[in-house]
């Protein structure tokens, strides 16, 4: 139990067995060795974990109920178990919903059910990657949360509101783990770097203030790839027999350099999963950037995207469908760049084809915007799936056979090229709709000039019904 901010896969196994010893020739890696052993290590969680907080306070009163740990990697979900396994009273066992299956589960829930009935103690079980678990494997835990047989841990990097089975969510409590700031992550750095039984301090390593930035922009928030990033370029500066250029004795202290950690790091692993929330996340800050009219921040969430490995066809479906919902007919073309964006990715790829969705990012970020067609739709979809479907009006029905014309289909039909205006009062909404206005184009853009059209023609409309009814034709006002 050493490793604060990994998320490891223990096995199930009680926490009061003895830990095995560390092989000199294979240790742990450094992420593992520096664990805290107490809550006052942990750095980065004092919402959930400074003293006198709720979660502080019930795993030092030893009052803990279920709880689900929802956190993204490296950010001490595994560590906070592990730590209320030291400190409980209760028997504490540990599961991988990847190694786990329901048949283990209910062998668990038997003799923790069995401890809570012969020796009147409580089980602990820790649940690691909990949203790996099927409904099933949920459901074998929920009765022996309801009788107070165990109280499970469960920990998580996907939202559990929807991993989470609901009758299981509703008996936990969830506590959010924040991604590590580059202050919590160089506090960590240091600790490793002073500690010489656990961490490298043996090994005297300097490590300049530049290179713990590197490291720490490079973790990402994740304190265990900080760590493994660290032990590996002390690992690389030694090897290389990086020396100090004045001094004898300084000669043999690995020296860790910005150049060392580039060397090392390669590329920066950007925080995303494309199943999971933070896509989601990082959509919803595209779409929203480009709706509130901001071209910088519009191109940074897309290049968030597509650095991290998102599907660049996905992220031009999405532009279309913003093209359509927010930009709509205040920019007709902004459609058309949209769709030429998907068909320039999908003609010339990647990574060329990421300036064609920049491009269409920022144009539709900067376009007049309208929701009315939008609107228009949602309006029409509502009435079309509550209200009575009414038959199409005879007027708008064609008339192909002498039955269709002996039963009035067509008639009353106006061609509107046949006036001026190319535009009749004739009706094309059913009786009940008759006047029902779904479109109602916004003061920008093209859709001004739209508005003024529909203004128009109403106007039109409007005068041939008033000559139709006093039978004689009025001059309109245009």
């Amino acid at each position: 139990m050493n490793n604060l901010f990994g998320e490891g896969e223990p096995s199930p196994q009680k926490h009061r067995d003895k830990p095995a010893a560390h092989s000199e020739s294979a240790p742990s890696p450094l992420a593992e060795r520096m664990r805290p052993a107490t809550l006052d290590e942990v750095v980065g969680q004092d919402t959930i974990l400074a003293p006198g907080r709720p979660l502080r306070e019930a795993i030092e009163r030893d009052t803990l109920q279920s709880i689900i740990l929802w956190g993204p990697p490296g950010t001490g979900k595994t560590t906070i178990a592990r730590l209320i396994a030291t400190a409980t009273k209760a028997d504490f066992v540990a599961f991988s919903a990847v190694l786990s299956g329901v048949k283990e589960i209910r062998a668990v829930m038997e003799r923790a059910e069995e401890t809570r009935r012969r020796l009147a103690r409580r089980t602990i079980l820790f649940v690691d990657e909990i949203h790996r678990f099927n409904k099933a494997q949920q459901d074998a835990f929920l009765h022996h949360v309801e009788a107070g047989h165990i109280v499970l841990i469960g920990a998580t990097t996907e939202n559990p509101s929807f991993e989470v089975n609901s009758a299981l969510l509703s008996r936990s409590k969830v506590f959010v783990l924040q991604p590590l700031d580059k202050t919590a992550l160089i506090a960590i750095l240091h600790r490793a770097l002073v500690d010489s039984e656990r961490g490298l301090g043996a090994l005297r390593p300097r490590v300049d203030a530049e290179a713990a930035q590197a490291i720490a922009l490079y973790a990402n928030g994740d304190a265990r790839i900080a760590l493994g990033t660290l032990e590996l370029a002390v690992s690389v500066a030694s090897a290389k027999g990086s020396v100090h250029e004045k001094g004898a004795n300084s000669g043999s202290d690995p020296e860790v350099t910005v150049g060392v950690v580039a060397g090392v790091v390669q590329n920066r692993m950007l925080l995303y999963d494309r199943a999971g929330e933070e896509h989601y996340n990082l959509v919803s800050a595209l779409h929203k950037s480009m709706r509130n009219s901001d071209p910088d921040a519009a191109v940074y969430w897309l290049a968030r995207m597509l650095e991290a490995g998102e599907d660049p066809l996905y992220v031009a479906r999405r532009l279309v469908r913003f093209a359509s919902e927010d930009v709509g007919n205040a920019d007709p073309q902004a459609l058309s760049i949209a769709v030429a964006a998907k068909d320039a990715v999908h003609f010339i790829g990647m990574p060329e084809g990421n300036t064609a969705l920049a491009q269409a990012a920022i144009y539709l970020a900067t376009a007049p915007k309208s929701n009315a067609v939008y609107r228009a739709y949602l309006g029409a979809a509502e009435s079309a799936g509550r209200e009575t479907a009414e038959p199409v009006p005879l007027h708008l029905r064609n008339a192909p056979t002498r039955l269709m014309k002996d039963l009035n289909y067509g008639k009353d039909y106006q061609y509107a090229h046949d006036n001026p205006d190319a535009v009749t009062d004739m009706s094309c909404l059913p009786p009940s709709q008759h006047g029902r206005r779904y479109y109602e184009p916004v003061e920008r853009g093209f859709e001004r000039e739209i508005r003024k059209r529909m203004e128009y023609w109403e106007t039109l409309k409007r005068s041939a019904t008033r000559g139709q009814r006093s039978g004689t034709p009025e001059a309109s006002d245009e």
